[in-house]
């Protein structure tokens, strides 16, 4: 057995300070590498040493194999710990730290190999008896070919990058008049995510639920189980809520998908911790193999909770060579476990990422909740990497304890500043499908989005009553003169004193008076009496019409998110008093929703397009996204230049619309 001494950690954000707490734990040296993008990020002050790696964008840093190598040479590690992502699932990376004798905590090269391609891991599946989703893993990726094969399969049909994970370079064909655009859109997404742009063909399962299973292995031959965790929540054909035990298992279901899971990993002789990937169809009771995950997960947090093993010290002591500490006869699950992924992301918009700054980022004590952070208050969420911001974990004795816990920590917790998917989240949670367990992937598709995010009437009256309140007393504070005179500026000492506010694009004017220490607010010809109890830098206490709440407030300058237990999240812009210029909208142009990076240029100038045609590809936090048009017209000017990197609200370019005969 090699002992194992210090672990540079090759990746970022929250499964870094995961990893860390588990080398604290083992008197392991935890050294942790970052770009420039994370030099004040948390991970990099926990971590007992830290070595900047490159600039921001991944390939010049956390996917740069011979940086890392020299920078774990240089500090004389152990072992390399990949996390997930990035080189965590890269059989030369894992070759290459064997070279310099380095230990790669993960699988064996040849293990990643095998299942690296979903085609090839599928085939490899067939050879040993594990019931795989027909469909087509060929080498002959011709456009003709594979149109061939989604016919032959039957639509609809699954593309998938063969090198894909994460929910990138998928799309699901429903037609074949759709068939060709979505090839090359898959095959676009997937070059530019894992540098090769072979895709499957699957059949698509539309009553399916997404099943797996977290697999452990040992050099000495040993695989077993850990349970299952349900993950069939997801949007983008990414996870954002997975739960242990899954709804839908009974124990004779739980046997046969373990042993099966157990069989596939034994037969590319398994020695680290993964993931047995299922698609379960609840109307057949038939379930295939997708693939295996050969890293840590991200919600391996479920497994732990509810089995009380620690993941990471099990791939360390599998990597030193040390048999399984546990046998599956001892597996054991405990209770009930719930995961949910906060995103930084508009879930109004298809689910866009948004990036910003976290202000303030805080959450509730309760007893069986733990939260996997990658921020912390001022964080930056920038272009270049994924938009998960945390990871939220309850623990209970029984799955409506877990949700209703679940429920108060997502009413509770503040993150402020920026968009993010916390109340969409507990939108789901209260769901009676979702808490009855009545769900499939399609689950988030049939919600009704539109107005997931907007709050209600009485929540923007209330939060603009407390903002008016928290910048009234911020200058009662600074006032030195005149003090014994009412504060606010208005032209008639009689009339009310007035605060415009934009929320989205509905305009609220509110008014008020003082009178012998009560506020008297009045809205669209309703009056609220308030009282003002304390008040800090963040927050503020206030008392209306005899209920009283606390009001958490970020400011970025006239824009103030204003969280309320029972009220949610507002943002508010509150109106200057005198006009300020703004930019004019240009007529025909086309600007950039958010920082991205231009990935393709789809037309030419001068070109005449149709509505709906689409006109650039953008890519931002791993996610590509099409720019249509709007209306017919001819490119008039093209701004944008293929691989550049654009701001939010980049002219991208200009139609000259064309009216209809």
């Amino acid at each position: 057995m090699t002992e194992i001494k210090s672990i540079l950690i090759a990746n970022r954000g929250e499964i870094v300070s995961r990893i860390i707490r588990t080398c604290r734990k083992m008197g392991i040296k935890s050294i942790a590498v970052y770009s420039e993008a994370d030099r004040s990020a948390p991970f990099v002050a926990e971590a007992d040493q830290a070595i900047f790696i490159g600039e921001s964008a991944p390939a010049a840093s956390y996917l740069n194999q011979e940086k890392i190598l020299a920078v774990a040479k240089k500090v004389k590690a152990d072992a390399i710990h990949p996390g997930y992502g990035f080189l965590s699932e890269n059989p030369e990376f894992a070759k290459k730290c064997k070279q310099e004798q380095l230990i790669f905590i993960g699988p064996n090269a040849a293990a990643i190999e095998a299942m690296g391609s979903k085609s090839s891991a599928k085939k490899w599946m067939q050879k040993n008896g594990i019931p795989v989703v027909p469909g087509y893993q060929g080498t002959d990726q011709s456009l003709p070919r594979l149109r061939e094969e989604a016919i032959k399969t039957g639509f609809p049909v699954l593309l998938k990058a063969t090198a894909g994970g994460g929910g990138k370079g998928m799309r699901i064909v429903r037609a074949e008049n759709e068939l060709e655009a979505a090839i090359g859109a898959v095959k676009r997404e997937a070059a530019n995510a894992f540098g090769q742009d072979d895709l499957i063909i699957e059949k698509y399962i539309d009553d399916g639920r997404h099943i797996e299973f977290q697999i452990c292995g040992d050099q000495q031959g040993n695989v077993i189980h850990l349970l299952e965790r349900e993950c069939t929540i997801q949007r983008r054909y990414q996870k954002i809520i997975e739960e242990s035990p899954s709804p839908v298992m009974d124990e004779a279901l739980r046997q046969k998908m373990g042993s099966v899971a157990v069989q596939a990993g034994k037969s590319i002789h398994y020695d680290n911790a993964g993931t047995v990937e299922f698609i379960f169809d609840e109307q057949t009771g038939e379930f295939y193999f997708l693939e295996i995950n050969t890293r840590l997960q991200v919600e391996h947090p479920v497994t732990e909770e509810i089995t009380g093993l620690d993941l990471v010290k099990m791939q360390i002591e599998s990597a030193q060579g040390m048999p399984l500490s546990i046998t599956q006869a001892e597996v054991q699950g405990n209770g009930y476990a719930l995961e949910v992924r906060l995103y930084a992301e508009d879930t109004t918009n298809n689910f866009l990422p948004v990036t910003g700054t976290v202000d303030q980022f805080n959450f509730p004590q309760v007893d069986g909740l733990r939260v996997e952070l990658g921020i912390k208050d001022g964080s930056q969420v920038t272009i270049y990497y994924d938009p998960m911001i945390a990871k939220i974990i309850v623990r209970d004795e029984s799955r409506s304890a877990a949700h209703r816990k679940m429920q108060y920590v997502l009413r509770n917790l503040v993150c402020l500043g920026l968009t993010t998917n916390q109340y969409f989240l507990l939108r789901i949670l209260q769901n009676d499908d979702f808490l009855s367990g009545k769900y499939n992937t399609h689950f988030v598709e049939g919600l009704n989005l539109e107005n997931s995010q907007e709050p209600g009437p009485e929540a923007v009256v209330f939060s603009a009553i407390a903002v008016t309140l928290f910048n009234w007393e911020k200058r009662e504070k600074n006032r030195s003169l005149l003090r014994s005179l009412p504060s606010g500026w208005r032209n008639n000492f009689f009339t009310c004193q007035q605060e415009k506010f934009l929320v989205g694009e509905q305009e609220i004017t509110i008014t008020y008076r003082f009178k012998n220490g009560i506020f008297y607010f009045y809205e669209n010809e309703q009056e609220y009496s308030v009282t003002l109890i304390n008040a800090g830098d963040r927050a503020i206490q206030v008392e209306i019409n005899g209920w009283q709440s606390r009001f958490i407030i970020s400011r970025n300058k006239h824009i103030f998110y204003v969280h309320n237990e029972l009220l949610g999240v507002v943002s508010l812009h509150l109106k200057p008093r005198f006009p300020e210029k703004i930019s004019q909208k240009i007529k025909g142009g086309y600007e950039s929703p958010m920082p991205s990076a231009v990935v393709k240029i789809l037309v030419t100038e001068g070109q005449e397009v149709e509505a709906g045609q689409g006109l650039l590809v953008l890519s931002s936090m791993k996610m590509e996204n099409t720019i249509h048009a709007a209306e017919k017209g001819v490119v008039e000017e093209i701004y944008a230049r293929e691989g550049a990197s654009v701001e939010a609200g980049f002219l991208l370019l200009k139609i000259m619309p064309v009216e209809e005969n």
